[in-house]
């Protein structure tokens, strides 16, 4: 009910929309650039930032609120749109920023106000990161949103750790090179780093002896540290020295019960919010913070460091020797294991699930090239030639999908390359490895727009609906809510086509719109793997934004999008946030 009258709101604003001309002010201005720039001890190269630095600016903002922010796309040669990860923008959807399914990209030299409307209810850890090719290796940075009202747990600060990678040459030689038949780029990322810093062993003998980041902290204390996994291509184990207590507290924007582990492991896109109580008596100024790269490539590790002493300008650097020794990946990771801190009357159980979508992963190898299908289709930038819910609009051809056609292949319409689903069913979408012909398998951090799912856990082999449930209720509570989750390969290899680790998801169907689902590591998604899920049926999405509005959005740099010569129009200036819960 509260959505439905959020929805109802969100239009009778939208006929008062009035141009963001000189009187306006927004909330936030990000301007995004191209520079040279040196990353750790990666060469200077060309990299894309955010307000001159990578990671970006952090973002902080209460729950409840509507915030305009303003992107500048002041690259010359390349197109932009930001990604709010994690938040679910269902009374914005031409803001999700998704290139191939909600916006046209932003051109080059022009900048876009995306509106931002997070429901009480949301507050959390999310951040932004471009949706552009491999931009948001760089393009990147951190956005919290805060609680209205005191937060369940008691704590005397914050810190945040952001990952990120880095590669060794340019986006467009790796993406050209990724994209060639055969593919002729197979590197591995070169660094892995801290708010932005990072040293230690990058593979074999090369030793990077670069300045960390530093964490000042207090003894006594208790902070939250929010970990936000900003890596596009590399797992993560992270672990502190001396500190062998991470209390869980929150998942990707959601509460949970308290859950302590003496380590995390951070999939591409996932977020985390520990306490972290710090020693009451340190033996030592400083300890470090340990990342270890997994999965891909050869072992990477980087450091931060946890100062206890008194703030200073002096460098830090890496250790000669790692001080602590991190656990194996467990496939399982956390499984089973996190309960949501509040209670979740609204969980549909088994008996409530109206149907199943599969979705399949496969590794096409063709002449040398190398595709992602999902169900034997694939999805990039480039297919569809416009994005998807500008088609729909525009009546372009590109049909509405079919739900009968969408039963008879796993939940995808063929025609529409679209997963649909009617508002209010209950879905449970599993996701399913399979071995490439190469036999190979790999992990995949899965990662669903428009909405958060009940994680229902994961599993080795084939995903069997009635097991599964074996284990929950076995268990106390109720799953967590997320919105990515990693699709562990559990085995290295198997045979082509077979099928070898799942992960599975329920969704009740309430936000209706256009949002994409895919693999959250860059170079999968460059090959193809994403889809397009389709909530609601066309009255449910069109009817969102009315005309003229919509106009501006509908054409490559349309009216919605300013310049220099002139200021976007059709853009919602005031918003009713009295009645906005989740």
């Amino acid at each position: 009910m509260k959505l439905l009258l959020l929805l109802a709101s969100s239009l009778l604003a939208l006929v008062n929309a009035a141009p963001h001309d000189a009187s306006f002010t927004p909330d936030v201005t990000l301007h995004v650039t191209a520079e040279q720039t040196k990353q750790s001890c990666n060469d200077i190269k060309e990299v894309v930032l955010v307000n001159g630095t990578s990671p970006g600016p952090s973002i902080r903002f209460p729950e409840g609120q509507r915030v305009w922010i303003r992107v500048y796309n002041d690259m010359r040669h390349e197109n932009l749109t930001m990604h709010w990860h994690g938040l679910t923008l269902a009374t914005a959807p031409f803001s999700d920023g998704t290139p191939a399914a909600s916006q046209w990209p932003i051109p080059p030299l022009n900048y876009f106000d995306y509106a931002l409307y997070v429901p009480i209810g949301m507050a959390g850890t999310y951040f932004y990161h471009s949706h552009v090719g491999l931009q948001a290796l760089s393009c990147t940075g951190p956005l919290i949103v805060e609680d209205a009202y005191d937060p369940p747990f008691e704590y005397d600060g914050e810190k945040i750790l952001f990952t990120q990678d880095v590669m060794p040459d340019t986006n467009d030689v790796i993406e050209a090179g990724q994209l060639s038949i055969p593919v002729t780029y197979f590197k591995h990322i070169s660094s892995v780093l801290i708010n932005g810093k990072g040293g230690g062993p990058r593979g074999g003998d090369t030793f990077c002896n670069d300045t960390l980041s530093v964490i000042n902290v207090e003894p006594g204390k208790t902070y939250r540290l929010r970990v936000i996994g900003g890596n596009g291509v590399s797992f993560d184990t992270i672990g502190i020295e001396g500190h062998d207590v991470l209390t869980i507290i929150e998942v990707d924007g959601s509460y949970t019960e308290p859950y302590n582990t003496s380590f995390l492991q951070v999939g591409a896109g996932q977020r985390y919010s520990v306490l972290l109580k710090t020693l009451t008596n340190p033996e030592k100024q400083f300890y470090y913070v340990q990342l270890e790269t997994r999965e891909f490539g050869p072992l990477i590790q980087t450091y931060a460091i946890l100062n206890y002493g008194p703030r200073t300008t002096n460098p830090f650097y890496p250790p000669a020797k790692a001080p602590i020794t991190l656990p194996p990946t467990d496939p399982a990771f956390l499984d089973y294991k996190l309960r949501p801190y509040y209670n979740a009357p609204g969980f549909p159980t088994a008996e409530s699930v109206t149907r199943r979508i599969n979705i399949t992963l496969y590794l096409e190898v063709n002449n040398g090239g190398l595709t992602y299908l999902i169900n034997g289709y694939t999805w990039n930038e480039t297919v569809p030639k416009e994005p998807y819910l500008v088609s729909q609009y525009k009546n372009d051809g590109v049909g509405w999908p079919s739900m009968e056609r969408a039963l008879q292949h796993d939940g995808l319409d063929p025609e529409a390359r679209a997963f649909p689903m009617d508002l209010g069913e209950v879905v449970e979408i599993v996701i399913q490895n399979s071995g490439s012909a190469r036999g190979k398998l790999e992990s995949h951090p899965w990662h669903i727009h428009g909405a958060h799912v009940y994680d229902m856990g994961s599993g080795d082999g084939v995903y069997d609906m009635a097991a599964n449930e074996k284990k929950w209720a076995n268990a106390t509570g109720k799953p967590i809510l997320r919105d990515t989750s990693v699709v562990s390969k559990y085995g290295a290899v198997a045979k082509e086509n077979e099928l070898s680790g799942w992960r599975t998801w329920r969704l009740r169907v309430t936000q209706p719109g256009v949002w994409m689902v895919h693999c959250h590591l860059l170079p999968h998604m460059v090959w193809g793997m994403q889809a397009v899920l389709v909530m609601g049926n066309a009255s449910d999405v069109l009817s969102l934004v009315p005309r003229p509005q919509l106009d501006g959005f509908l054409e490559y740099g349309g009216s919605a999008y300013g310049n220099a010569t002139h200021y976007p129009s059709g853009l919602v200036d005031s918003f009713n946030t009295t009645e906005w819960e989740e």
